[in-house]
């Protein structure tokens, strides 16, 4: 009989992972598999998709599951999951990231918000959505994401055994890093137990997301002669919000001392500055505000900040559209 609670045309169960690097879901996926493959003995199949290893960049990581007796001979990207796991929610901004989604289909999203908010934001229409706040178990745990989501991740696949995922977790850290084993078991422990679920009905007959495949504007077929540069090699038009892992600056403005020591260390155009006087009447720039637009939460202000008038706060969504301060670019719209 088989362990698998459902299976595609080919007879795969598949997950996909959607994230940005720096949150660890291509090593969450590896652990799954692995966790999956030595725990059951299953076949199993992880690998990942991204473009340059940096953080901020979008990842995508993909498992695939098959009964003992099939061999997985596959190794296309997962168009049709049966569960995807959204590590960072900025991902909605810019990708579909339950596309393709199967009808009775699992999303599983690190969030504190309420279930129809997240649910808006996706365009999901039915199916089961699962929410842990993966982020605030990690750092109360001074671990990293992919772990409070691995800990989600077996709850909805529960035909996997979560004493194999902790036998992975103490084989993947104990040699090198064994003073991390334990925060990360009690990690998964806690993403495991504190993940939460809410069904949309399912319409009798439904087949779930279509997936569409992005495709660039201008190609082969359709680039006009002689070429044209879409996208010249100017920043002022990027928008560096998906890149933030959970955490920006809070700017307070009655400890500024306007010293600019954060504009210094800020590898980005986020302070945006104005013309004013000092008090015996002296011109002097004073900061007006940050643009976070720029801001890509690497935190360099808040340590440079000698008064505390820049702190570190987690994300909550809107606040950064509702405080940012924009740049005046006078040759470029933004």
């Amino acid at each position: 009989m088989s362990l698998l609670p459902k299976k595609n045309e080919l007879g795969f169960y598949e997950i996909r992972l959607e994230s940005i690097g720096g949150l660890g879901a291509n090593l969450a996926g590896k652990m799954l598999a692995e966790a999956g493959v030595l725990g059951l003995g299953l076949n199993g199949m992880n690998f990942s998709s991204y473009g340059s290893e940096k953080k901020g960049s979008p990842v995508k990581a993909f498992v695939r599951f098959a009964d003992p007796q099939m061999q997985i001979r596959a190794a296309s990207p997962i168009e049709r999951p049966h569960v995807v796991g959204v590590f960072h929610e900025a991902l909605y901004k810019t990708i579909d990231v339950v596309s393709g989604l199967d009808a009775h289909g699992i999303v599983l999203v690190n969030s504190t918000r309420e279930f129809d908010e997240v649910r808006s934001d996706l365009h999901l229409e039915y199916g089961t959505l699962a929410i842990v706040d993966a982020l605030g178990i990690a750092v109360e745990e001074k671990t990293k994401v992919n772990t409070a989501m691995l800990g989600a991740l077996f709850r909805i696949c529960d035909f996997l055994d979560p004493d194999a995922m902790r036998a992975v977790i103490r084989k993947t850290f104990e040699k090198k890093y064994p003073h991390f084993v334990e925060p990360n078991i009690r990690t998964f422990d806690r993403g495991y137990n504190e993940v939460q679920f809410k069904t949309y009905e399912v319409p009798e007959g439904s087949l779930g997301k279509a997936f569409v495949r992005p495709e660039p504007a201008l190609g082969y077929a359709t680039q006009p002669i002689g070429g044209v540069v879409v996208n010249p090699g100017n920043s002022i038009l990027k928008d560096l919000s998906g890149s933030r892992q959970g955490f920006l600056p809070e700017y307070h403005e009655s400890k500024c001392i306007h010293c600019a020591a954060c504009d210094t260390v800020c590898p980005d155009y986020c302070f945006v500055w104005e013309e004013g006087t000092d008090k015996k009447g002296r011109p002097q720039m004073f900061l007006s505000g940050i643009d976070y637009q720029y801001c890509k939460g690497c935190l360099k202000c808040v340590q440079a900040c000698p008064v505390e008038a820049l702190t570190n706060m987690r994300e909550e969504i809107g606040y950064a559209e509702d405080n940012r301060v924009p740049h005046k670019f006078i040759l470029a719209e933004n």
